[in-house]
């Protein structure tokens, strides 16, 4: 990167988090909030949160990474059903119908008990030791029915996502989950991730989480009060539409 781009990157970093931090002023100033890039986190209030009910990303955090080891060492294959594996669904169902075009409990139990019934190893088990240990997210646990973690094992995790590294996951799988696989049907979706405007993609309503492989830049936000219009706020102020490519 050049002394020029340099400077560039680094007025736009601080001017998203200037943006972010107007934003979250106006509408949620006790949110936690993070956001960086493949090195790590840029700004942000996470750093000493302690660990949060972020039960609602458990998809991504635990089913989503575990069926990618699975498909990365050819235990899985997406496109064959799941009756072919021993798992009582429809006939036509696959993996990557249930990523795809399914969403809620019941997608997300049929893919847990996949990988369990292909591993014979609970999830929570799977999760640990397949992606949260490698990744150091130290905090990271399932108790009292819910998943919690501290938001700088989310920052751990999302930095992966963008990295070159190969493990715990794939960069093919990180790249063939963020992209269109429901072709002209909507709503679109990629392999568990939704597509979201200017080249990022989300997971999650609350809290959320965001990629850009384009700008290389993950987000995250925790919010303590309904997020209503303050989730769109938040995302515009930290992939905002004009932001330069790295060089």
């Amino acid at each position: 990167m050049t002394l020029q781009s340099d400077r560039a990157g680094a007025a736009d970093a601080a001017g998203v988090e200037v943006r972010i931090r107007a934003v979250l002023q106006a509408a949620d100033p006790e949110a936690v909030w993070a956001v960086g890039g493949p090195d790590g986190p840029h700004a942000g209030s996470a750093d000493e949160t302690p660990a949060r009910d972020v039960g609602a990303l458990m998809p991504v955090l635990a089913l989503w990474p575990v069926i990618g080891s699975l498909v990365a060492e050819e235990a899985l294959r997406l496109h064959t059903p799941l009756t072919a594996y021993g798992i009582e669904v429809d006939a036509a169902t696959t993996a990557h119908h249930l990523l795809s075009h399914s969403t809620g409990p019941a997608a997300h139990t049929a893919l847990a008990r996949l990988a369990e019934h292909l591993t014979g190893v609970p999830l929570a088990e799977l999760a640990a030791t397949r992606v949260w240990r490698p990744l150091g997210m130290t905090g990271t646990a399932f108790a009292d029915g819910t998943l919690y973690a501290p938001p700088a094992d989310l920052v751990r995790f999302l930095s992966h996502l963008l990295s070159p590294a190969e493990q715990p996951l794939s960069r093919a799988w990180v790249g063939e989950s963020l992209r269109i696989r429901t072709g002209e049907l909507t709503p679109a979706r990629g392999l568990l991730w939704h597509p979201a405007p200017h080249g990022t993609w989300s997971y999650g309503e609350t809290p959320t989480v965001w990629l850009s492989p384009r700008l290389g830049r993950w987000a995250l936000l925790l919010p303590t009060r309904p997020p209503g219009p303050l989730r769109t706020a938040f995302r515009e102020a930290a992939f905002p539409a004009c932001a330069p490519t790295p060089v």
